[in-house]
């Protein structure tokens, strides 16, 4: 099986168009789980994904471990020669193959002794075995584009690139694939580059995220990096949020609540349909909590934490954004008035408890 080392993604493009220029300088991605390119739009990141594919030709480099596929010499491999595969924003599937058949193309494509993901694995992953003899015109937005998805498996990259496959979806739609997305994560022992402007996707399947702006990569963090600093981009809508990972442990079905466990510590959420035992994220907003000096005697609020305070800034016009941890290092971020701060006399180092009124699962 192949390590992460010699998947290391180490690359530097610059292409100008004119009135746009990417310009990445040199970074490196690991060789796996879901890389996130995140930006608003117009910032290069469809750019940066093509360059990785090959569909546009610059200058610089890319590497994919220790095989070369483009470099200063004019070497540069053309799309077909690239173990890689690209899934866009619109599914696009062949209107007069069934969905058997579009499955059938992508595995012919790759010879015998390369395949490594056979038909049944794309198939359960993605959930479209009910889906086989149908015509991709009966399918709604969400099948199309998971049926692409088992398609482009069916070729077994070395490499997955997801250009926003999640843009052209409905609410609906969005929901009903993402599940599948995440075993994709779970599942998949490849890197995928997933291009999103959406902070919820990002939260929900990426391990490490590459921020881009006018072209230029700005930062490159990992999930917890990126949720853990205040003036985070993925921050723009809702303001801070904590990310957690955590664990089904057990249900309370009198109350309709599931208890979920991170390191030494739980969490009640609202009654989920996962075994015991199963990974998921869940997500705080900074404004769902609060923070007390001392533990709660009594309270409503079921999910309760110690925490150290690492860090206070201004967030705007007598709000005050504080940095928390637990003794166990998982970061929780909370947004309080300047007043309660005050009133409090909280400072960085100082043990209190952090309220959380309300945690949901990724969704």
């Amino acid at each position: 099986m192949n390590t992460d080392n010699n998947r290391t993604i180490r690359a530097r493009f610059h292409l100008d168009f004119g009135a746009f220029a990417l310009d990445t300088g040199e970074f490196s991605l690991p060789g796996s789980g879901v890389t996130a390119i995140f930006g608003h739009s117009g910032s290069g990141k469809t750019t940066l994904l093509r360059c990785m594919a090959g569909l546009e030709q610059g200058e610089g480099y890319l590497r994919f471990g220790e095989d070369t596929w483009q470099d200063a010499n004019r070497k540069f491999l053309p799309v077909h020669q690239r173990p890689l595969a690209y899934v866009f924003q619109e599914a696009t599937l062949f209107p007069h193959m069934d969905v058997r058949r579009n499955l059938e193309y992508g595995l012919r494509r790759i010879p015998k002794e390369r395949r490594r993901i056979t038909p049944e694995q794309a198939i359960e992953w993605t959930g479209v075995g009910h889906l086989l003899d149908r015509s991709p015109v009966r399918l709604s937005g969400g099948e199309r584009q998971r049926v692409a998805i088992a398609r482009a498996l069916l070729t077994s990259p070395r490499l997955l690139l997801m250009d926003e496959p999640l843009s052209a979806l409905d609410i609906r739609s969005k929901r009903e694939i993402l599940p599948y997305l995440e075993r994709l994560h779970r599942e998949l022992d490849i890197p995928v580059l997933y291009v999103t402007h959406s902070p919820a996707e990002v939260e929900r399947l990426a391990d490490q995220v590459v921020f881009m702006e006018d072209g230029r990569i700005t930062a490159i963090e990992t999930l917890a990096e990126a949720t853990s600093r205040i003036d985070s981009p993925l921050f723009f809508d809702e303001g801070p949020v904590t990310v957690i990972e955590a664990n089904v442990d057990h249900h309370d079905d009198a109350y309709h609540l599931t208890r979920v466990t991170f390191g030494d510590h739980g969490l009640w959420l609202p009654r989920q349909p996962l075994e015991p035992g199963t990974a998921l994220r869940v997500r705080i907003l900074a404004r769902d909590v609060s923070l007390i000096r001392s533990a709660p005697e009594e309270t409503s609020i079921l999910n309760v934490l110690p925490v150290i305070i690492t860090g206070m800034e201004p967030t705007g016009p007598g709000k005050l954004a504080v940095t928390t941890e637990t003794r166990d290092g998982q970061t929780l971020l909370t947004e309080i008035t300047r007043k309660s701060a005050e009133t409090l006399g909280l400072e960085i180092g100082q043990h209190v408890h952090a309220q959380i009124k309300a945690v949901a699962m990724m969704e």
